[in-house]
């Protein structure tokens, strides 16, 4: 796996490949403080995971990782920024995580870790899922969500419905904590398909998620654990 690093302040460049080089086995292939020049580097080379700080001169790191999103082959976008007030819109758009600056030796170490481990065992594991009379193979990291009923367990993988013959908690144990979170009692989310996070009632959250029309509740009793994954 390899990584580009798009930041035009250059003691945060340096910090960052201090944590990537002894952290982690990213590869880093090049470092830019021009966005425009990291764009035209990007279609050409097309590394894995991009490190994006928001701001940036001529084209803002938002700008450039909506662009980015609509590629056919995405790079994970990790945003690195002083800046909190921009994590709603940068899940809009699906990104991998959202790091605030000054840079947390914890907090960078864990999302390298994520990033690796989605490549080493999230990606290929499969999961045998039954819908109608067939039994079908899928990712794992392809659910969007998941959701409790009565006995079994209902799927979602791009708005279509899949079950599994186990209950939500059981079900919760055998996937990946990196990328599942278990919003509420009856729902589990994949946290890399979130774009939207709306403000609800009695301080909980609802969710909006790529290729899915329903939306996902975060109950009360979980709000803190995701506000520290989602970095709010």
């Amino acid at each position: 796996m390899n990584c580009i690093i798009v930041d035009d302040e250059y003691p945060s460049r340096e910090e960052l490949k201090y944590f990537i080089n002894n952290f982690s086995n990213i590869k880093i292939m090049d470092e830019f403080d021009d966005s425009i020049i990291a764009l035209e580097y990007i279609e050409a080379n097309k590394p894995d995971v991009i490190f994006l700080d928001i701001n940036m001169p001529k084209l803002d790191g938002m700008a450039l990782g909506k662009i980015i999103s609509h590629f056919t082959k995405r790079p994970f976008i990790i945003f690195i920024t002083a800046h909190k007030d921009y994590a709603v819109d940068a899940f809009e758009i699906g990104v991998f995580d959202y790091v605030l600056k000054p840079y947390s030796e914890e907090r960078i170490v864990s999302v390298l870790k994520k990033i690796e481990s989605l490549e080493k065992k999230s990606v290929n594991k499969k999961i045998t899922l039954w819908k109608d009379s067939k039994m079908m193979v899928r990712n794992i990291i392809d659910i969007d969500y998941c959701e409790a009923n009565e006995r079994e367990t209902l799927i979602y993988i791009k708005g279509m419905q899949y079950n599994i013959n186990c209950s939500i908690s059981d079900f919760y144990k055998k996937l990946p904590k990196e990328f599942f979170f278990r919003s509420h009692r009856s729902y589990i989310v994949n946290t890399d398909k979130i774009t939207e996070i709306i403000p609800w009632f009695n301080n909980t959250f609802m969710l909006k998620l790529q290729d899915e029309k329903v939306d996902v509740p975060v109950s009360r009793n979980n709000i803190i654990q995701f506000k520290q994954i989602m970095g709010i």
